[in-house]
């Protein structure tokens, strides 16, 4: 079967030309493992005979290498070769499948069930008009099911297939499938946001009610699944939102050309239309809609073009070309609907990288209003977001970014979630709304600068940040190194662990959301220090890295001088001058660091210090040596 991935976009152009006339619907098979996706969809393939030429001529050679042309046989190489991709480790992507009718054309999401790939069901269902649940017949409504139609509700999918599958395994019972159908109404009708549900009784290895109707469920005389799929109303197309496109590419071969390259998400756009570009606002017209192929009077969503405009403005990657008579909004806060996909929680208050098109801004995830209880759908409170959780929570962008609600416009309003750290998409996220203390708040320009502060003073404003176990000796060798650079005639201030959280962080406790929480407070803090102009001193253990990297972010170049006190953990434990490591290991501290909760070291700090090779006086002497090179 071809996939996205072994097809390049000519392939892909090509098919769909040839059948151009056709209305196009996106539709999606999920559910738990084993309830029987394959076999559904290699069923419909070979029933409707809509596989591509070249994997029919595949098929028929493997069936005669079988020495059979029969139906039967030919059916279960479908099936086995979908099978087959999974063995192959596919089920990590969403395989897509395009396939064509007398009435329609067709993009089917192919999607893993297992409960750690709910990500890539996630990313198939963004797109889908029509979802086909599956449910095991012997199985009833599992967790899983709940969790992929909520995912599939909470993306905008209206429509849902409930396909109870395997009816064979019990004997076509009509009293199984009205069980299942009544539960899961009762389960969508209390929270899921959906227009049409159509329960349909099959068995996909049979091919009972896929195509056709079938005898052996006489008691059904409702549609077969594709029945109803060639009847189905397909949403309103993308093409009839107003024009967005984002920008990918400022083309400018020479001084005689610039033109503004990107995919168009959704909209129409003509020469002569008036635009506006988002978050500047400024405006202009379209001068010419210039592609690979030659000049267009007209384009729409899903054509790659570049713009030409008859003004020279300012636009750069990321800025979002809309309708000048539509625009959508600029905002660096939201209200947002979370999919945690990473094995690590999700920590409120730590920074991740936001993506939406080509729009990049860093961005701090506030406090959870409440996670999602897939199996009852109650709204719990909660800190974290764990794997395949999902939570409502405020997002505090770096910048403005251009966006409308994700229930107005999937291509504007959906983003994913990336770790700084490791670069990978731990998180898939949708806009409610902007907040409004969003427009309410605004930066206040202060005359006063840092600069001018600094000099003042006549020294150089750094953060000294001092990390390392608990009994390193941070605290003592930040209190000789501000004891020596007052002696000196510096500014200085010292922030300590244990003295925050007597006040500004007493709030907080040693779970790891309290600790990502405890250094973004002292992260902000210690940059107010640095833009009063000080030399800020702050000794906290910091055990990870995305947190001492978030600090970092904060500050100018240089101004961050990382201190890593590598002090063993068996040396600190000798030394356990408050006893803490004593009733960490006795179990009377839980989350303590080196013990029951990680320390990721720094990699590349500018200060490593060994306190069994140096004295804290002697590692004051060495961080004061590298503040007068640096």
């Amino acid at each position: 079967m071809v996939h996205v991935s072994d097809l390049i976009s000519e392939d892909i152009e090509s098919y769909l030309a040839a059948h151009e006339q056709k209305e196009l619907l996106r539709f999606i098979t999920c559910g738990s493992v084993d309830d029987g996706k394959s076999t559904l969809i290699g069923r419909m393939l070979y029933e409707s005979h809509m596989l591509f030429d070249d994997h029919l001529a595949a098929l028929e050679a493997d069936s005669k290498k079988v020495g059979t042309q029969e139906g039967e046989i030919d059916f279960a190489l479908l099936v086995d070769g979908l099978a087959a991709e999974r063995e192959q480790g596919i089920t990590i992507d969403v395989a897509y499948r395009f396939f064509s009718t007398d009435k329609r054309k067709y993009i089917v999401a192919d999607t893993p069930g297992h409960e750690e790939y709910t990500r890539n069901m996630a990313t198939g269902a963004s797109t889908a008009d029509v979802a086909i649940i599956l449910v095991d017949a012997s199985q009833g409504v599992l967790t899983q099911t709940r969790r992929h139609s909520f995912i599939v509700s909470m993306v905008g999918v209206k429509r849902i297939i409930l396909a109870v599958n395997k009816l064979d395994l019990v004997d076509y019972s009509e009293e199984v499938f009205n069980k299942i159908k009544s539960d899961y109404h009762e389960f969508a009708s209390e929270a899921l946001t959906l227009e049409e549900i159509t329960a349909i009784p099959i068995s996909a290895l049979k091919g009972d009610n896929i195509v056709e109707s079938s005898e052996n469920t006489p008691w059904y005389d409702g549609q077969s699944v594709m029945e109803y799929l060639e009847t189905v109303e397909v949403a309103a197309s993308s093409q009839s939102r107003s024009f967005r496109m984002p920008v990918q590419w400022v083309n400018r071969p020479n001084r005689e050309f610039r033109g503004f390259t990107g995919l168009i998400g959704s909209g129409c756009i003509s020469t002569g239309d008036r635009i506006r570009v988002l978050p500047s606002g400024t405006e202009s017209t379209v001068a010419r809609i210039v592609t690979y192929d030659g000049d267009l009077e007209l384009a729409g969503a899903g054509r790659s073009v570049t713009l030409t405009l008859t003004d020279e403005i300012d636009i750069s990657r990321g800025d979002i070309i809309a309708s000048a008579d539509s625009p959508c909004s600029s905002a660096d806060q939201f209200q947002a609907r979370i999919l945690w996909m990473d094995d690590s929680a999700m920590m409120p208050g730590r920074e991740y990288l936001f993506k939406s098109n080509s729009q990049t801004s860093s961005m701090t995830l506030g406090r959870l209003k409440h996670r999602v209880d897939v199996n009852t759908l109650e709204e719990l409170p909660a800190k974290v977001l764990d794997m395949n959780e999902i939570g409502i929570c405020n997002i505090s962008l770096s910048s403005r970014i251009a966006f409308d609600p994700y229930d107005a416009d999937p291509v504007m309003g959906g983003f994913v979630i990336i770790d700084r750290m490791t670069n990978n998409t731990v998180g898939m996220g949708l806009i409610d709304f902007a907040l409004r203390r969003a427009d309410n708040i605004h930066w206040q320009s202060m005359d006063v600068t840092k600069q001018s502060r600094a000099e003042q003073k006549s020294q150089r404003p750094r953060l000294i940040w001092f990390t390392g176990l608990s009994g390193s000796g941070k605290s003592s060798i930040a209190n000789i190194l501000e004891k020596k650079l007052q002696a000196m005639g510096r500014h200085t201030i010292t922030l300590d662990g244990d003295n925050i959280r007597h006040g500004l962080n007493r709030d907080l406790g040693f779970t790891k959301a309290d600790r990502v929480e405890n250094i973004r407070r002292v992260g902000e803090t210690s940059k107010l220090m640095v833009e009063a102009g000080l030399i800020c001193i702050s000794s906290f253990i910091s055990p990870f890295a995305s947190e001492r990297e978030m600090v970092r972010s904060m500050m100018d170049e240089g101004e961050f001088v990382e201190v890593f006190v590598d002090t063993p953990l068996e040396v600190c434990e000798q030394r356990d001058v408050k006893g803490l490591y004593a009733k960490a290991r006795a179990g009377e501290l839980p989350n303590f660091t080196g013990i029951s909760s990680p320390y990721e070291s720094p990699q590349d700090p500018e200060i490593r210090i060994d306190t069994t090779q140096v004295s804290a006086e002697e590692a004051a002497e060495q961080i004061i040596d590298y503040l007068s090179r640096s």
